[in-house]
């Protein structure tokens, strides 16, 4: 994905009321700009960070910016969880997932049961598989993490793959690592407990368990490379 027009960059200030956050432009100008991202942002939420924001064309909106990207160690983090579906769907589309080859189509947003839905049904080599992604932005100590706060909707949707496999259906839970300081991922039990165990039962019943990660900067955010998975 290449961002179009280009990213500005700026500072931030601090995040507050869960959706915004303040920055300042490299002219001391301060904006307030939408957070995309329901989760704790855990490391990736530091005042004084570089920011990255992009800004819509759309007169309606309160607020016209919008935080895509926060850097940590010096490093690059996707933040914007709204992109992270369109990401995983490029890069099934362009053949850089290597357990989605000979793709027929991707269908978003699939209803698997009543009130609840996945993120993607992949048509491919004849067969059909559901898929439930998550953006991870936690890393620690070159160890690419999730959840970064508890998630009682998370665990649901392991749940809800483990129903499909129970019915003979192929299911996935893809984890996209969108920073590079990461060699490898696993739950993050610290934080979510009953979501690690839940992961390790997803997996025990033959859910399929995929972290890629992605090399992120102001100009674009392509999926490089998979990552080794520890359930523990």
């Amino acid at each position: 994905m290449i961002f179009t027009p280009d990213l500005t960059t700026a500072t931030l200030i601090k995040r507050y009321k869960r959706f915004l956050v303040d920055v300042k432009l490299f002219d001391n100008t301060t904006l307030t700009v939408h957070c995309p991202n329901t989760g704790s942002m855990r490391s990736c939420s530091t005042p004084g960070s570089l920011v990255a924001i992009s800004e819509s064309d759309n007169p309606k909106r309160k607020y016209p910016h919008t935080l895509e990207m926060v850097q940590d160690n010096s490093t690059w983090v996707g933040v914007n969880t709204s992109r992270t579906n369109g990401l995983v769907a490029e890069a099934i589309e362009q053949g850089r997932i290597a357990e989605f080859q000979q793709v027929e189509s991707i269908k978003r947003e699939v209803t698997v049961s009543k009130g609840s839905r996945l993120d993607l049904a992949v048509t491919h080599e004849n067969s059909l598989t559901y898929v439930e992604i998550k953006n991870c932005s936690l890393v620690e100590e070159n160890c690419a993490m999730f959840p970064d706060a508890v998630t009682a909707r998370g665990t649901k949707h392991l749940q809800e793959l483990m129903k499909l496999v129970d019915k003979g259906h192929k299911a996935c839970i893809f984890f996209l690592v969108q920073r590079m300081d990461a060699d490898h991922f696993k739950p993050a039990e610290q934080i979510d407990p009953i979501y690690a165990n839940s992961l390790r039962e997803a997996e025990a019943k033959g859910v399929m368990l995929l972290a890629y990660q992605a090399e992120v900067s102001p100009e674009k955010i392509e999926v490089v490379r998979k990552l080794p998975i520890n359930v523990g």
